[in-house]
């Protein structure tokens, strides 16, 4: 490449740059003189845009460009002369000039070549509609290929450290203006932000790994200390014994050496500490300021999507205003790229069924023109976005019928439901109010491609609505996939975090607070009922809860269930730099990325999403392991426990309280799986079993027992309502030490077996 190609190549490319940032100030700026034409500031700031792109084509040799910006300035400058009033034809035309602007900017797009000779006729007939001027031919001419094209995506790789200055100067009119308080723009690659950031979060924890030392330095200091007093209360000692002087000199000696490194260690300890701190300080500050490379203000999602409201408004006969707070809202940049699909879905959604035809708005007492409100703001560490419409909300009726006439569900279900679970309808893949396919909806793909969007993110979206006034969308990400807020907790001896985002709260959960629900092990809190299971399950780590008679807890929600993960020990929130897994592990079950804690060890992050996913189908197969805290120490050595297994809970309590007040310590199970689990999770000195029971039989349950070692020699009775023979024998075979009827059942009976089994209560 020769260096006049290099040269033209990299004028294209800032060409390219300064083309992106004036058209945004185009497209923004007319939006604003759509709604009122004869603002004076937006006028100057599109002409001054205008300007400023016919400059820097000429300097390119982007002849086309030039003849567009310059028939765009000359249609603003009537304006702003008060010879022309822009209407709305004028606004598409110049809007349509901008787009065309960018295609000429951009390499290797070929979408400019044909129109810009359309553009020039319509722009004439606009100014003069008497006078049809032809182009020049230099304006119609191909546009001219660059020597070497840089690279350009729809996304760019590079991140930008924020800036509004023009990397191309623009005419000395503006230049001076245009460099006063902007800063300087600075192409970086994504992966080189990233290993930046990575570096820097090392360098925060080697940082730390000097307490250690300093602690140290500590303790040899107050040791050396100890020392010194012993040898000053030796001296003495000697002195009052009459020594020998020469010893006493050498025992001076000693204590002046002493001295002297009892300065030059204070003295270390001293500039170690102060190291340390500085050090610690550069350290973060280096990492704060990588993170900040990486965030973007949130309206840098923005761009464009005011145009996309106001035609595809135009398209359906609608007038539409998009308002925004929290533009300046900084969000990590990988977020913003992948909020701006479901953000685009959400608001061609609001303008499609929530903003009525005017029309219908000036019948039902509001104005013609529809608004959308688009909020951002920081919540707990995560981005809220709040995006609401002033339109007819949802039709719950409609939607109803909608549900039941797909098939979605039956129509007594549906009518026992609550709003919130008829709204949920709204994010199945599939499903649509439109009877009819249009270009802008009726496949039934937005909602549900928002809700797996923002799900990849990490975060929740949620509506709410009220009828006749609009609707309301709640979505939740992470401010950065970089960083993430943690409670680290502890599981068989190792770190775990679980991300802030779906952590409800923390409990202490007494051991007796815990109860048996259809086969789960639940708590109360506030009045409702939270499941509960064992993290070290779920993770398959060893089991060590020790003897304390409560448990700590980690409640996640999800929706609107909420479950309790019970851990070892809660060690605390931190700020954890993501650290994704080596691509050649594959997606680890349960787990989402890896992290240092600020002592250099590793932390696995859970992916609480794919984690609960598991506790469900550990709840389906029905090996969910029961939770006894304590159990061994609280119970006992002489007390016998007997686990009764029956599916009827008032046989279940019957015997319960039979056994109980014979001083037998009794657990129940309502099934035979539940039965199993609770087996090989506690000891047991007998088993009474029913057999009809759902999932897992009383036979099936006794041939289990018979089968693990471990069990063989436990005492098993079955009691059933089947009193025939055969019955009897089939439980015997299976390996039932005793067979009690229901049928005969009365409390002496099954007492009286249950000390001929197992003895009288003890203790």
């Amino acid at each position: 490449m020769t260096p006049e190609q290099m040269r033209d190549a990299s004028l294209l490319e800032l060409f390219n740059l300064e083309a992106e940032a004036q058209t945004q100030v185009l497209s923004s700026g007319l939006m604003a003189l759509e709604r009122n034409p004869t603002q004076a500031d937006q006028l100057e700031a599109c002409m001054r845009a205008a300007h400023s792109l016919k400059g820097a084509a000429r300097i390119v040799g982007l002849d086309a460009g030039v003849s567009v910006a310059h028939v765009m300035e000359d249609c603003l400058v009537a304006a702003q002369e008060g010879r022309l009033r822009l209407s709305a034809e004028h606004i598409d035309a110049l809007l349509r000039g901008s787009d065309l602007l960018m295609h000429i900017a951009t390499p290797g797009d070929a979408n400019g070549q044909g129109q810009v000779a359309d553009f020039l006729q319509q722009m004439s007939r606009l100014l003069d509609p008497g006078v049809v001027v032809a182009p020049a031919p230099a304006a119609v001419a191909a546009l001219p290929a660059p020597a070497v094209e840089p690279p350009r995506s729809p996304a760019p790789a590079p991140s930008e450290v924020p800036a509004t200055a023009p990397a191309t100067a623009p005419p000395a009119k503006a230049g001076k203006r245009a460099a006063e308080g902007a800063e300087r723009v600075l192409r970086v690659t994504a992966d080189r932000l990233n290993s930046l950031l990575d570096l820097s979060s090392k360098s925060l924890v080697e940082t730390q790994r000097l307490k250690p030392y300093l602690a140290t330095l500590q303790r040899l200091k107050r040791m050396h200390g100890q020392g010194m007093r012993s040898l000053d209360g030796l001296k003495s000692q000697l002195e009052g014994s009459g020594q020998n002087p020469e010893v006493l000199e050498a025992l001076a000696q000693t204590q002046r050496l002493l001295a002297e490194t009892q300065q030059i260690l204070q003295q270390q300890a001293s500039d170690l500490d102060e190291f340390g701190w500085q050090a610690s300080q550069r350290a973060q500050l280096l990492y704060d300021t990588a993170l900040a490379c990486r965030m973007r203000p949130f309206a840098d999602v923005l761009s464009g999507q005011s145009r996309m409201l106001r035609d595809l408004g135009r398209s359906l006969g609608k007038q539409v205003q998009l308002q925004v707070e929290g533009d300046k809202t900084q969000v990590d940049r990988d977020v913003l790229e992948k909020l701006e699909a479901p953000l685009t879905h959400l608001l061609r959604n609001a303008v499609d069924h929530g903003i009525e035809l005017p029309e219908r708005r000036l019948l039902a007492g509001k104005p013609a023109e529809g608004s959308i409100r688009l909020r951002a703001s920081h919540q707990a560490g995560l981005l809220l976005l709040e995006l609401s419409d002033d339109g007819a909300g949802i039709d719950l009726e409609r939607l109803t019928r909608t549900i039941v006439e797909r098939g979605f569900s039956p129509a007594d279900t549906v009518a026992q439901m609550s709003e919130e679970e008829l709204l949920s309808f709204l994010f199945l893949p599939g499903f649509s109010l439109r009877g009819q396919v249009t270009e802008v909806s009726g496949r039934g793909v937005g909602l549900d491609a928002v809700q797996h969007m923002v799900r990849e993110l990490r975060g929740s979206v949620e509506l709410t609505q009220v009828p006749g006034q609009g609707c309301c969308f709640r979505v939740q990400v992470p401010l950065t996939l970089s960083v993430v807020r943690s409670l680290v907790v502890e599981v068989g001896g190792e770190a775990y975090a679980f991300p802030l985002a779906h952590i409800e709260r923390t409990l202490e959960v007494a051991a007796e607070d815990i109860v048996q629900i259809e086969g789960r092990q639940h708590f109360w809190h506030e009045g409702r009922h939270i499941g509960l299971v064992a993290a070290s399950q779920l993770l398959n780590r060893p089991a060590d809860l020790g003897q304390a008679s409560s448990l700590r807890v980690v409640v996640i929600r999800e929706r609107e269930h909420l479950y309790a993960v019970a851990v070892e020990r809660l060690v605390g929130e931190r700020v954890l730099v993501v650290m994704p897994l080596d691509p050649r592990l594959g997606k680890v079950q349960d787990i989402s990325a890896g992290a240092l804690l600020d002592d250099g060890s590793v932390v696995l992050i859970i992916d609480v999403e794919d984690l609960l996913r598991s506790v469900e189908k550990l709840l389906s197969t029905g090996r969910l392991e029961r939770i006894a805290p304590g159990a061994q120490g609280a119970r006992g050595a002489s007390r016998q426990r007997i686990l009764v297994v029956d599916d009827s809970l008032t046989v279940r309590e019957l015997q319960r309280k039979l056994l109980s007040n014979r001083g037998y310590e009794v657990a129940v199970a309502v099934d035979g799986m539940d039965g199993w689990n609770a087996l090989r999770g506690e000891h047991f000195d007998l088993l009474i079993t029913d057999i009809d029971m759902p999932r897992m039989d009383g036979i099936e349950l006794v041939t289990l027992v018979r089968r693990d070692q471990r069990l063989q020699s436990l005492p098993v009775m079955v009691v059933s309502y089947k009193d025939r023979e055969q019955d009897r024998q089939r439980g015997l075979d299976a390996g039932a030490d005793y067979y009690l009827a229901k049928a005969s059942f009365h409390d002496d009976a099954l007492l009286d077996a249950v000390v001929e089994l197992i003895g009288g209560a003890q203790g």
